[in-house]
């Protein structure tokens, strides 16, 4: 949680850093960086979006990053002296800067379902970016005393939006009502141990958290029917809701040296947990629209390779090396119409970001 505390020091230091993006005006477009290049282990083309010679990073795997046509990318740089959101236009290339955040959170920014707004957190301050005005506007703000716990989500409807604050030993869940003039927060439960990483169930009045270190609880937007889910022993990697909230896949590490990382389901309203397929002892994963295949990022140092899982035959193929230092970092996710991936890695010097198209390995799904 110390990760998202806004302090004195963190305060004036970036200070400094917005003096330096003063000369970099919002809406200032940047040319195209694109490198293409044939991935050695399996010669598929690769593009190399962002420079390697600064850091570039996507939001996290949970949040929207791509457009439903896939005309435009989320992502941060610090190519203007400080970590700023920016659009990457997939067609040209070309991005624009979009923030001049002095606390920029970028694992929290996240496409509203209208893709018309940005969400993210700058420092303690919840902010909605027009990407037709570039204007911003505070709507909520984490409460003083109170510091924010890692994890953000907005509904898939765009009306709520759920966040985490801790503060002496006590974990606070709170909700956002985002169509309300001025937004309206108040508290779903509050509990005396770590919780992070909020997730809302779609089609349900329900919010995932994760409880603990090891552990995933369901609740209900008034706080009642508070559970923990039956899952396979071991921890607990990234996990995704099912486009109708029936399913939770997830990725379990189990604690047995030996055994293989493996993605599982588990269906809250019956209490099963079953076995998906293990993996090439993936770090991270991601599902495709439909779940019917996924992306991970294998942490074996032998083959640091982006794999691509197909769900019924539990197969995998490799689709290129990620070669990055922290396997887990690489994050990889697809476009909403299953056609493209996106993924970081540190491979070529500092994190950039990476695409590889999908259209002759996996079918085309609705955006």
């Amino acid at each position: 949680m110390s990760a998202h505390r806004w302090t004195r020091r963190r305060f004036v230091s970036s200070l400094t850093a917005c003096a330096a993006l003063g000369a970099q005006p919002r809406g200032q477009v940047f040319p195209s960086e694109r490198f293409r290049y044939y991935d050695p282990a399996t010669e598929f083309p690769v593009l190399r979006l962002t420079s390697p010679e600064y850091s570039s990073h996507l939001p996290a795997a949970t949040q929207r990053a791509v457009s439903r046509r896939r005309s435009f990318l989320l992502f941060s740089s610090d190519r203007t002296g400080s970590p700023q959101l920016r659009q990457m236009f997939l067609t040209s290339g070309q991005s624009r800067l979009l923030t001049a955040a002095p606390g920029l959170d970028v694992l929290s920014a996240t496409l509203a379902p209208d893709e018309r707004n940005v969400f993210y957190f700058d420092g303690p301050s919840l902010r909605q970016l027009s990407l037709g005005t570039l204007r911003d506007r505070e709507i909520y703000r984490v409460r003083e005393g109170w510091e924010r716990a890692p994890g953000f989500c907005v509904s898939p409807s765009g009306s709520s939006a759920v966040l985490v604050e801790a503060k002496a030993g006590v974990c606070c869940l709170r909700m956002i009502r985002l169509a309300a003039k001025p937004a309206e927060a108040f508290t779903v439960t509050e509990v005396s141990v770590p919780i992070s990483d909020p997730l809302m169930r779609p089609r349900h009045e329900e919010v995932l958290y994760r409880y603990g270190t090891g552990a995933l609880w369901l609740t209900g937007y008034d706080g009642r029917n508070s559970r923990a889910l039956p899952l396979g022993p071991g921890r607990l990697g990234p996990a995704f809701w099912a486009a109708d909230g029936e399913a939770l896949d997830y990725l379990n590490l189990p604690a047995a040296a030996g055994q293989l990382n493996a993605i599982r389901e588990c269906t809250p309203d019956t209490g099963g947990d079953r076995l998906i397929a293990s993996t090439s002892q993936f770090a991270t994963f991601a599902p495709n629209a439909d779940q019917s295949v996924f992306i991970g990022a294998s942490a074996n140092t032998a083959s640091p390779d982006v794999l691509l899982l197909l769900r019924v035959a539990r197969r995998e193929l490799t689709i290129c090396e990620h070669r990055a230092s922290d396997a887990s970092r690489v994050r990889p996710i697809f476009s909403p119409d299953s056609q493209w991936i996106f993924f970081e890695s540190d491979r070529h010097g500092k994190p950039a970001i990476y695409s590889v198209g999908l259209e002759r390995l996996v079918e085309r799904t609705e955006e």
